[in-house]
């Protein structure tokens, strides 16, 4: 059974410390949940009020909570916001058992959803965490009244092979000291991420203390994405690494039926960190529109 876990008990440790100074970054969590499922126990953090039209969170790989650090305090202003820590990952969630696709990635999250009892949830994922809201809303929309997905990864376009080349040559023992920090700067558009950044810090913990085993994503097909029904907001990043900008964007345009699809010509794949102010204004609005 192949499942996510630290490298040694040190390795664990040295994530710990970076975790919790990045969990200091973020405003204090009105409720944390570990919500059982098939798959292991979830790690969901409840931020904002308890009432009104719930905003679920999934960050982009190894990201963690502390990856919304940049767009929790305005979103909780407005709505019930709940992070979510996917399993397979390094966080808080611990998965108990093996995860086979997207069939068993969508089932963990349904669960996470049902154990809380939420309904009319705007569902929003960035990069891995846009394909994982996907995948569950071409599976199962009942729970949700929208859908916005964020630069996903292997959503909209398939993952280009310089993509493939690089991640594979920062997780290499040999070359991942300086594989990783250069995998991020390339993400980043040529950008290195900032020595006090808690995300970049928690992302690069995770990459080097953590075995993730997570299933590599099952590409979205046409039909798949022709099958959404409920409202959805795509904001591609026009200068992603992660798969052709243009050619993504018209993809989502010609083949979801209720899209809202922006492509931001000059933001990078970590728009949500790069763009704070104009990733929560266009989400907020949308949900708004959608919710009143």
């Amino acid at each position: 059974m192949r499942v996510g876990k630290f490298n040694s008990l040190q390795a664990q440790s040295d994530f710990d410390v970076v975790y919790a100074a990045g969990m200091r970054m973020l405003p204090t969590p009105a409720v944390t949940h570990d919500v059982v499922t098939d798959f292991g126990s979830v790690r969901v953090y409840r931020f904002g009020p308890e009432e009104g039209a719930p905003i679920v969170l999934l960050p982009g790989r190894a990201g963690t909570a502390v990856m919304w650090q940049p767009n929790l305090t305005t979103l909780a202003e407005h709505h019930p916001v709940f992070v979510v820590e996917p399993l397979g990952e390094p966080g808080r969630s611990t998965q108990t058992a093996s995860l086979s696709g997207g069939a068993d990635q969508a089932a963990w999250l349904h669960a996470v959803l049902t154990g809380l009892d939420l309904d009319g949830v705007h569902l929003v994922g960035h990069s891995f965490g846009g394909w994982l809201a996907c995948n569950y809303a071409v599976r199962s929309s009942d729970r949700l009244a929208t859908l916005t997905l964020l630069d996903p990864v292997n959503t909209l376009g398939r993952f280009p092979v310089a993509l493939l080349f690089r991640s594979a040559l920062a997780a290499l023992p040999l070359v991942s000291k300086w594989g990783r920090p250069s995998f991020v700067k390339w993400i980043n558009g040529g950008v290195p991420p900032s020595d006090d950044d808690p995300v970049a810090a928690v992302i690069q913990a995770g990459m080097r203390d953590y075995q993730m085993a997570a299933p590599m994503p099952e590409y979205i097909n046409d039909d798949q994405l022709r099958s959404i029904t409920i409202p959805v907001l795509v904001l591609v990043a026009g200068r992603s690494v992660m798969h052709d900008p243009k050619a993504a964007h018209t993809r989502a345009r010609s083949l979801i039926p209720d899209v809202q699809a922006e492509l931001w010509a000059t933001s990078t794949h970590s728009l949500p960190s790069e763009s704070p102010v104009e990733v929560n204004t266009s989400l907020l609005g949308f949900v708004d529109r959608i919710a009143v």
